[in-house]
């Protein structure tokens, strides 16, 4: 018999889609009526199929379906019993509406919200409540094709590529964004600021790209708070408060605190100015935020933890296929970010549930190779370091053929 105990009953994408549950994919398919026009390829199936090409960074949609062959049967356990030609699931990626598979991110989110509680941070828990902090950026994603308008000037030697952005929203200490929405690369920064929901107590830190005075005199009004970089051609006065003398910040610290006036001239806001010097690089930065009543440190940490949100982007571009697309359409794209970003949930579901055991990238590795294995996926990343019997390859069952008398496994004249 053989000596591997770790062998489970579903083969390693389909234990992957069992953390997916299918009502939840059901609801948003009767929600959005997804499977109207559709006989063979449904949205369930496009799920599995662009979730496989996204997690195994194929590079093409033929690529994917030829790779789906060595799934062989396996696919059954989720009722898939035909794989899909290659201009099906290109006619669904067109087609279909990529709004199903938001609503299947979002209420995934909703369904792990507890196993995916953010990690609290210990420098910032004494200080204020860090469940409240939330972080806002956007990342581009560059096509090949103008499907979206690109950033930037046209360029002197031919036309400019299109580019998709993600605006995220990512509470601080999280893995998954609990808001996202997909725009052109064109698109301002600011006008994700009309899609978030202001809540009374809430701190939103972002950087230079979020101007907007009047929407930040409306969370003022409300009882938010944010955090941000002072542009350089901002409109301001001072009102109160002096620099500190220069033997307080000549290696660096603060320069001083101030209040001022935002934008006098049309729509005047009162916040608060920071400036300070960084004791590594020297440079003078300015931080303006409306939270009057916390220290000058609160403040410039807060603005640090921002850079939080750049991990989930890298991690997010890095593990999942996202620089080549399987459609050249607008709803072929965001469906394929979609589904990288349920990619990205489950993972980190996988991630949490493991205790962190592993790295994340080390464990959508594992998964993204041996898609046809049978071994559990969780208890192979939980076993840590293998045993000296464990890293032993050798089989009993090869002993009954008698390898020493010269057979396949042994002769390289003779190969199998």
């Amino acid at each position: 018999m053989s000596k591997n105990t770790n062998l489970t009953g579903q083969p390693v994408i389909c234990q992957l889609l069992s953390f997916l549950p299918r009502q939840i994919v059901d609801s948003c398919v009767s929600e959005h009526q997804s499977d109207r026009y559709y006989k063979t390829m449904t949205t369930w199936k496009q799920l599995v199929f662009m979730l496989y090409g996204v997690v195994t960074k194929c590079h093409s949609l033929n690529c994917l379906c030829k790779n789906l062959l060595f799934l062989e049967d396996r696919l059954t356990y989720l009722g898939i019993d035909k794989l899909p030609a290659v201009s099906t699931l290109s006619d669904a990626n067109i087609n279909r509406d990529n709004r199903v598979f938001e609503s299947v991110y979002q209420q995934l989110l909703d369904h792990y919200k507890d196993e995916l509680r953010p990690v609290e941070s210990s420098y910032l828990d004494k200080q204020v409540d860090t469940g409240r902090i939330m972080i806002v950026d956007s990342s581009t994603i560059s096509l090949f094709v103008d499907v979206y308008k690109g950033v930037g000037r046209n360029p002197i030697t031919g036309k400019k590529k299109g580019g998709l952005k993600i605006h995220a929203k990512l509470p601080l200490g999280g893995s998954v964004p609990d808001l996202v929405h997909l725009t052109e690369a064109a698109c301002n920064d600011k006008s994700f600021l009309g899609q978030l929901t202001a809540e009374k107590g809430a701190i939103y830190v972002f950087d230079k790209g979020y101007v907007k005075y009047r929407k930040w005199k409306e969370w003022s009004e409300i009882g938010s708070y944010f955090v941000t970089r002072l542009n350089d051609n901002a409109d301001y006065h001072v009102l109160e408060g002096k620099p500190n003398h220069i033997s307080d910040y000549a290696d660096g610290g603060i320069i001083s605190d101030q209040l001022i006036m935002l934008n006098p001239s049309k729509e005047p806001l009162k916040a608060r100015l920071i400036r300070y010097k960084d004791p590594v690089s020297g440079k003078v930065l300015e931080f303006v935020s409306n939270m009057f009543d916390y220290g000058e440190s609160t403040v410039i940490l807060l603005y640090k933890y921002r850079w939080n949100i750049e991990t989930l982007f890298k991690q997010l571009k890095q593990n999942f296929e996202l620089g080549y697309f399987y459609s050249d359409s607008s709803e072929g794209i965001k469906t394929q970010v979609w589904i990288a970003l349920i990619a990205n949930l489950l993972f980190s579901v996988i991630h949490r549930q493991c205790k962190e055991t592993e790295q994340f990238v080390t464990i959508v590795n594992m998964a993204a190779i041996n898609m046809c294995s049978y071994i559990s996926l969780i208890k192979l990343v939980r076993s840590g370091r293998l045993s000296r019997m464990e890293r032993d390859l050798k089989i009993i069952q090869f002993e009954l053929f008698g390898l020493t008398k010269g057979g396949v496994f042994e002769n390289s004249k003779n190969p199998p």
